[in-house]
């Protein structure tokens, strides 16, 4: 059913449990219809003219080459080494960025984490939702135990 399957992985998550909830599951999938699985992060774009001006020319690169290196160091403790796995550096907001990844590695699913909502993401949304409301694929979101006990205030 499933050949291709995507997982955003947030490198600057700190709780470890947070970081690999998705990629348990990923993992799991794969192994069952025997997917490839893309593993995605997503740097921040300095490029942009306003901001790419207070930096040196060459941070950008310097940002994705780290986070390529973060992202292979991950994988290659987390996940097991028998897997189809391929690793994607993009630069960007995330959202949008796992969107675009889908479409161009012909996702058939996104695994992605769902954490506890912030007050302004009760308001705009978070990147989650996003991937959720415009992607062209089906979208797994995975919670964690935490999550499940969100008490909601009217």
């Amino acid at each position: 059913m499933y050949q291709r399957i995507l997982v955003p992985v947030d490198l600057q998550e700190e709780d470890e449990r947070l970081r690999n909830l998705a990629l348990q599951n990923a993992v799991e999938l794969c192994r069952f219809y025997n997917a490839r699985l893309y593993v995605l992060t997503v740097v921040p774009d300095l490029g942009m003219p306003v901001v790419g001006n207070y930096f040196p020319q060459d941070v950008s690169s310097q940002i994705v080459r780290e986070a390529e290196n973060l992202l292979h160091e991950h994988v290659t403790s987390h996940l097991p080494q028998d897997l189809d796995i391929q690793h994607i550096v993009a630069q960007g907001t995330v959202y949008r960025r796992i969107l675009k990844t889908a479409r161009q590695v012909n996702a058939d699913l996104i695994v992605i984490p769902a954490h506890r909502p912030t007050l302004t993401e009760y308001f705009i949304g978070s990147n989650t939702s996003r991937v959720v409301r415009y992607a062209g694929c089906s979208v797994l979101v995975v919670r964690s135990e935490l999550d499940q006990n969100i008490i909601c205030v009217r």
